[in-house]
């Protein structure tokens, strides 16, 4: 995973461990956590899919050809890997259609689990987060430190990098960002130019909490710290004389948080606001670009929680089990631990 062409500074020490990651499919085990619960009627219907070896996009459009809709009538809180098997939720607008023959769907790649009708079209981002259970092979290297390491992730959390897909393979949905801002090439679907204006954003956070991370800032609070509530977008502005904001950041409860950028003002101050401006200068293009585009400014929180975590070592090979909140990537949690390449 890189950073304008730079590797991202760990938190921990680095990795004390090498090993293999998806030598098959099983190896990744995804298990999205919804953020809606079924109401039981409307023109809407929740499907659970199980997919093994595809993509997130690809099952959404093999579920509006055998209901015979549209592909905008399908739609799902969130993407999810292709090399493993993912289990998520889809949304099926049948607008008075009867509904298909679901026996009939499913193949090698993907089968259904479960089915409920549902008021409302679920949303980009309607989820809690997603549940993983990972199977690194190969494994060699410092287990005893190993298992210090993964108490500290339980205990401290992780930098809330983004993940190298968000990226895309070998950077390409940031190479498309310049070329979008740069006003080269045609006509974008809306669709690939969200992907882009996501990718650059991310660039930005990523090149602030890289820094952060350098100079041990990422867990504790700033002058002018723009704090954000966890599992939530509520932030709120670092007050001077609150003596309570250090307790409350040892219980996970608040995170210091970088923004998402867009047009005006991030909502930080002080020393918190000139980091922020330092790495939009960084990629003055992206934030410029981003700027252009008239996107709202958000926050992220710089660490994410792992809730959960467990694990278990069995010869030469490691089995992890874990939550994380949505937004954040199972791969920025193992490159803290292992230094893992991928087999397929």
């Amino acid at each position: 995973m890189t950073m304008a062409g730079e590797e991202l500074p760990r938190a921990f020490g680095g990795p004390c461990c090498s090993g293999v990651m998806r030598c098959e499919p099983e190896d990744f085990f995804i298990d999205e956590v919804p953020q809606v619960v079924a109401d039981g009627e409307g023109e809407h219907l929740l499907l659970r899919i199980e997919k093994r070896g595809a993509n997130t996009e690809w099952v959404a459009a093999q579920i509006a050809r055998h209901a015979g809709v549209a592909r905008s009538d399908v739609s799902y809180a969130g993407l999810k890997d292709r090399h493993a098997v993912a289990r998520q939720w889809f949304s099926l607008r049948l607008a008075g259609r009867p509904e298909p023959d679901w026996t009939a769907l499913g193949s090698d790649e993907f089968r259904l689990l479960e089915r409920a009708r549902h008021s409302r079209k679920l949303r980009p981002g309607a989820l809690r987060g997603n549940r993983f259970v990972i199977r690194l092979r190969r494994l060699e290297g410092d287990t005893h430190r190993l298992e210090s390491l993964l108490s500290q992730l339980a205990t401290r959390g992780i930098p809330n990098y983004f993940g190298e897909q968000r990226f895309g393979r070998n950077g390409g949905n940031l190479h498309a960002a310049r070329a979008m801002f740069a006003r080269r090439g045609g006509r974008l679907s809306r669709h690939k130019r969200g992907l882009y204006l996501s990718a650059a954003r991310a660039e930005i956070f990523n090149q602030l909490l890289a820094r952060r991370v350098r100079e041990g800032s990422w867990e504790r609070a700033l002058d002018g710290e723009r704090l954000i509530l966890n599992g939530s977008r509520n932030s709120f502005l670092l007050e001077p004389g609150d003596n309570v904001i250090e307790q409350r950041l040892r219980a996970m409860e608040i995170h210091p948080s970088g923004p998402l950028w867009g047009i005006g003002e991030t909502g930080a101050a002080g020393a918190a606001a000139a980091l922020e401006r330092w790495a939009a200068d960084a990629c003055s293009d992206l934030s410029a670009g981003l700027a252009g585009a008239s996107l709202k400014p958000e926050r992220r929180a710089l660490r994410a929680v792992v809730a959960d975590l467990d694990w278990s070592l069995h010869s030469d090979q490691l089995e992890l089990a874990f939550f994380l909140p949505k937004g954040s990537f199972a791969t920025v949690l193992l490159r803290e631990i292992v230094d893992y390449r991928s087999a397929l």
